[in-house]
């Protein structure tokens, strides 16, 4: 066994190094074309949107992460392995970002781009499930506040991920753009809606005369 703040450090780092790619891909507009900075920067809106998109998914992957391992008091070998594959579809979310930036306004190229970041979304879901279905298992890798039990059943709504970007990907041959903005809502949804890690606070009966705490 490990302590988990190493394993928090390092995930981190990768999360922060993802988050910073995102902007090198947001050219600075040229000065020998001709055109106004104006039309330069307008023409560049798919870097926008796939920048903005991008930062809110990885921001808050990197939010949810954070929640779940403050209350992850041991490590193993496994939980170190289903981490690592976590990371590496962070890490890789910055260039699926830069082939949507590249081709969203392309008619032949922009579904399929947006379908591969859906893709990349469908592997972080799965991995992120994986990864909080072992945590759940035996619960014997959280501290001592985490109700075990109601942590277990929370399976179900972690899994929500595996169900909605699946849908994404076939939305993306029917609009690109719009399938590229619900990615953005879908973040923004999980950023106000995280699932709160049930505790054995959260459990225990108010004493007489006290008002339980509302959900």
């Amino acid at each position: 066994m490990n302590e988990s703040g190493r394993v928090e450090a390092f995930s981190d780092g990768v999360f922060a190094i993802a988050i910073t790619l995102l902007i090198l891909d947001v050219k600075k507009p040229l000065t020998t074309t001709g055109q106004s900075l104006a039309h330069q920067l307008a023409h560049q809106w798919p870097e926008y949107d796939a920048y903005v998109v991008s930062f809110l998914v990885i921001g808050i992957m990197w939010a949810n992460h954070h929640q779940v391992f403050s209350l992850v008091a041991r490590v193993d070998r496994v939980l170190l392995f289903l981490n690592l594959m976590l990371l590496m579809g962070v890490s890789a979310l910055p260039w699926a970002t830069s082939v949507v930036s590249s081709y969203l306004n392309q008619p032949d190229g922009a579904q399929l781009a947006v379908a591969l970041y859906g893709g990349f979304m469908v592997a972080h879901a799965l991995t992120f499930q994986a990864l909080w279905w072992w945590l759940t298992r035996t619960g014997h890798l959280f501290d001592a506040r985490v109700d075990e039990v109601g942590a277990k059943a929370t399976r179900t709504r972690f899994a929500l991920g595996t169900v909605v970007y699946p849908i994404l990907m076939g939305l993306s041959f029917v609009n690109a753009l719009v399938t590229l903005a619900l990615h953005g809502v879908v973040a923004i949804y999980y950023a106000f809606n995280q699932l709160r890690v049930p505790t054995k606070a959260d459990a225990e009966p108010a004493e007489p005369g006290e008002v339980a705490p509302a959900e």
